[in-house]
Protein backbone atom coordinates (compact mmCIF):
# COMPACT_ATOMS: atom_id res chain seq x y z
CA UNK A 1 0.00 0.00 0.00
CA UNK A 2 2.99 2.53 0.53
CA UNK A 3 1.35 5.43 0.14
CA UNK A 4 3.07 8.77 1.60
CA UNK A 5 -0.35 11.06 2.09
CA UNK A 6 -1.47 13.03 4.92
CA UNK A 7 -4.43 10.64 5.97
CA UNK A 8 -2.47 7.19 5.46
CA UNK A 9 0.35 8.83 8.18
CA UNK A 10 -2.14 9.95 10.40
CA UNK A 11 -3.93 6.44 10.44
CA UNK A 12 -0.35 4.91 11.06
CA UNK A 13 0.53 6.86 13.95
CA UNK A 14 -3.18 6.40 15.53
CA UNK A 15 -2.77 2.63 15.47
CA UNK A 16 0.46 2.88 16.45
CA UNK A 17 -1.06 4.97 19.74
CA UNK A 18 -3.59 2.90 20.51
CA UNK A 19 -1.49 -0.37 20.23
CA UNK A 20 0.69 0.92 22.24
CA UNK A 21 -2.27 0.98 25.07
CA UNK A 22 -3.70 -2.12 24.17
CA UNK A 23 -6.84 -1.17 22.11
CA UNK A 24 -8.63 -4.24 21.27
CA UNK A 25 -10.04 -5.23 17.67
CA UNK A 26 -8.83 -2.08 15.57
CA UNK A 27 -10.41 -1.73 12.16
CA UNK A 28 -10.07 0.35 9.45
CA UNK A 29 -12.04 0.88 6.75
CA UNK A 30 -11.63 3.06 3.80
CA UNK A 31 -14.59 5.01 2.71
CA UNK A 32 -12.74 7.36 -0.22
CA UNK A 33 -15.05 5.86 -2.45
CA UNK A 34 -18.18 6.11 -0.80
CA UNK A 35 -17.67 9.59 1.18
CA UNK A 36 -16.36 12.92 1.35
CA UNK A 37 -16.17 13.17 4.83
CA UNK A 38 -12.75 11.62 5.61
CA UNK A 39 -10.51 9.09 4.25
CA UNK A 40 -10.47 6.27 7.05
CA UNK A 41 -12.37 5.62 9.50
CA UNK A 42 -10.24 3.94 12.54
CA UNK A 43 -12.49 1.53 14.80
CA UNK A 44 -11.37 0.07 18.36
CA UNK A 45 -11.99 -0.94 21.40
CA UNK A 46 -11.30 -0.07 24.93
CA UNK A 47 -12.25 -2.41 28.16
CA UNK A 48 -13.16 0.29 30.29
CA UNK A 49 -13.93 4.03 30.67
CA UNK A 50 -10.16 4.35 32.28
CA UNK A 51 -8.72 2.83 29.00
CA UNK A 52 -10.81 4.21 26.76
CA UNK A 53 -9.89 7.51 27.36
CA UNK A 54 -6.34 6.66 27.68
CA UNK A 55 -6.59 5.53 24.00
CA UNK A 56 -8.24 8.93 22.83
CA UNK A 57 -5.24 11.07 24.81
CA UNK A 58 -2.50 8.81 23.67
CA UNK A 59 -3.93 9.43 20.14
CA UNK A 60 -4.24 13.10 20.42
CA UNK A 61 -0.97 13.23 21.77
CA UNK A 62 0.71 11.24 19.03
CA UNK A 63 -1.04 12.88 16.58
CA UNK A 64 -0.71 16.13 17.97
CA UNK A 65 3.49 15.46 18.27
CA UNK A 66 3.56 14.88 14.30
CA UNK A 67 1.49 18.15 13.50
CA UNK A 68 -2.13 17.22 13.49
CA UNK A 69 -4.57 18.35 15.42
CA UNK A 70 -8.36 17.23 15.67
CA UNK A 71 -10.89 19.72 14.36
CA UNK A 72 -13.83 18.06 16.76
CA UNK A 73 -14.23 14.71 19.37
CA UNK A 74 -17.14 13.89 21.02
CA UNK A 75 -18.00 11.69 23.95
CA UNK A 76 -14.73 11.85 26.32
CA UNK A 77 -17.01 11.96 29.37
CA UNK A 78 -19.15 9.19 29.11
CA UNK A 79 -16.09 7.78 26.94
CA UNK A 80 -18.69 4.99 25.85
CA UNK A 81 -18.24 5.93 22.30
CA UNK A 82 -15.56 8.29 21.56
CA UNK A 83 -15.73 9.79 18.46
CA UNK A 84 -12.31 12.27 16.76
CA UNK A 85 -12.70 14.23 14.10
CA UNK A 86 -9.05 14.93 12.26
CA UNK A 87 -10.42 15.80 8.96
CA UNK A 88 -8.88 12.87 7.00
CA UNK A 89 -9.59 10.47 9.76
CA UNK A 90 -12.05 9.91 12.07
CA UNK A 91 -11.69 7.33 14.73
CA UNK A 92 -14.10 5.58 17.06
CA UNK A 93 -13.35 4.58 20.29
CA UNK A 94 -15.86 2.41 21.53
CA UNK A 95 -16.46 0.01 25.17
CA UNK A 96 -17.53 -3.56 23.94
CA UNK A 97 -21.45 -2.78 23.91
CA UNK A 98 -21.94 0.04 22.28
CA UNK A 99 -19.71 -1.20 19.20
CA UNK A 100 -21.98 -4.07 19.17
CA UNK A 101 -24.61 -1.96 19.32
CA UNK A 102 -23.75 0.68 16.65
CA UNK A 103 -22.30 -1.60 14.20
CA UNK A 104 -20.07 0.52 12.18
CA UNK A 105 -18.42 -2.05 10.31
CA UNK A 106 -22.40 -3.31 9.00
CA UNK A 107 -23.15 0.48 8.30
CA UNK A 108 -19.99 1.41 6.53
CA UNK A 109 -19.58 -2.04 4.76
CA UNK A 110 -19.63 -0.62 0.93
CA UNK A 111 -16.02 0.64 2.19
CA UNK A 112 -13.30 -1.29 2.25
CA UNK A 113 -11.51 -2.73 5.20
CA UNK A 114 -7.81 -2.53 5.22
CA UNK A 115 -5.78 -4.76 7.18
CA UNK A 116 -4.12 -3.19 10.01
CA UNK A 117 -1.12 -4.82 9.09
CA UNK A 118 -0.96 -2.49 6.13
CA UNK A 119 -0.21 0.76 8.03
CA UNK A 120 2.03 -1.54 10.79
CA UNK A 121 4.17 -3.17 8.82
CA UNK A 122 7.59 -1.92 6.70
CA UNK A 123 7.44 1.91 7.01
Amino acid sequence: MKETNTAYEMTKLAIAAMEEKKAEDIKVIDIREVSTIADYFLIASGNNRSQIQTLCDAVEEKLGRAGYFKRQSEGYDTANWILMDYNDIIVHIFDKENRLFYDLERIWRDGKEVAVTEFTSAS
